[in-house]
């Protein structure tokens, strides 16, 4: 059981950071917040991705190059120029370690207005901080889990972040429903998106990309949305756009 607890916090806490904070956040700033909450939730980010910490920066401008070229062949992750989904994976894996090296040169529209913290972001990308990261997920492992499958889940953990942007991107591409004709091939993957927090609301967000509120039916439903709501409330964040 601590296993499994332990598995699903990672999951969820990763991808609320990844969705929170480098895609609604770094990516489209759909809210603002001070430097001192902006200093945090960078860092609880680094925390909840650990071994995969993503460059807040990095992603932000992949991201906004997929917006603009969005499955094209400029595209960073179209699943429509790949046999399979690994094949995507290790695509934009190039591409953003080439922005975290700034070995690829980019337009100067993608650029800007995205947190930064050099230390933090060179110290989680690097080989030492993955290392530790490992150890400790290999250990937690060796005191709790119970079975011989429960270890199978350790490659998760490694590689949390981009399994996570595999599976939005991937899925969010190739299998749904649209609302809208945003031409490309976006879609929403599910009504009710709890497992990966409104990500797969590919469609929607692609038709209106700077909304907080990936859900645009009344019958659908982004979880992250209301916890955006509350940060606004109690002030941590400020919303760009509130919706009702």
């Amino acid at each position: 059981m601590p296993v499994l607890i332990f598995f699903s916090s990672h999951w969820f806490l990763s991808l609320f950071f990844q969705t929170f904070f480098h895609h609604r956040y770094a990516s489209h700033k759909m809210f603002t917040m001070s430097k001192v909450w902006e200093r945090f939730f960078h860092f609880m980010t680094y925390v909840a991705q650990g071994s995969s910490y993503l460059t807040p920066s990095a992603y932000a401008i992949m991201h906004r190059m997929h917006h603009a070229y969005s499955d094209t062949a400029k595209d960073p992750h179209s699943p429509h120029f790949f046999k399979d989904v690994w094949g995507m994976m290790m695509h934009s894996r190039e591409i953003f370690h080439g922005l975290v090296t700034k070995t690829i040169k980019v337009s100067p529209k993608f650029l800007g207005n995205y947190p930064e913290w050099a230390a933090l972001d060179k110290f989680g990308y690097g080989n030492l901080s993955r290392l530790l990261w490992v150890i400790f997920y290999v250990v937690f492992y060796a005191f709790f889990a119970t079975a011989w499958w429960m270890y199978l889940l350790l490659p998760f953990h490694f590689l949390m972040g981009p399994i996570h942007g595999a599976v939005v991107n991937w899925c969010g591409h190739k299998y749904g429903y649209q609302n809208f004709d945003n031409n490309d091939d976006s879609k929403n993957t599910v009504p009710f998106d709890f497992l990966m927090l409104g990500e797969l609301f590919q469609n929607n967000h692609h038709k209106h990309p700077n909304s907080p509120n990936f859900a645009k039916k009344w019958w659908e439903l982004d979880p992250v949305y209301p916890v955006l709501r509350l940060l606004h409330f109690l002030k941590i964040i400020k919303l760009r756009r509130v919706h009702g």
